[in-house]
């Protein structure tokens, strides 16, 4: 991270003039090829995390195939059952693990009174 910060430092100090003037050769400027250093070294440095991120979710795929498979027919039934969702609360968990949806109260129609 050191050495991201430096290069954005060392990127930022040089004047537009430094850079309009120096061309490296295959024609971008000073600070081009230091933003274009300072991604190349990002990406070899996350290279390996993805490389790992990409293998555990080869190993999950299947967990999530499967998952998808027992619960689809159980979330198609649930959309049937819930005309609209945006007329529910959010889900709350009750003290014994219970999970309820609540209905939200109809709106007021114009000249109704709440009671």
């Amino acid at each position: 991270m050191k050495q991201i910060a430096a290069a954005l430092v060392l990127s930022l100090s040089l004047t537009p003039a430094v850079a309009q003037d120096s061309e490296v050769e295959d024609g971008l400027s000073l600070m081009e090829r230091g933003a274009q250093m300072l991604f190349e070294g990002l990406m070899s440095e996350m290279e390996p995390r993805l490389q790992e991120l990409e293998g555990m979710a080869r190993e999950l795929e299947p967990k999530f195939r499967d998952m998808i498979s027992k619960m689809g027919p159980a979330l198609a039934d649930l959309a049937d059952m819930v005309d609209d969702f945006s007329n529910y609360e959010a889900p709350e968990m009750l003290d014994n693990g219970d999970i309820i949806i609540r209905r939200k109260p109809e709106p007021l129609q114009d000249g109704e009174i709440e009671i």
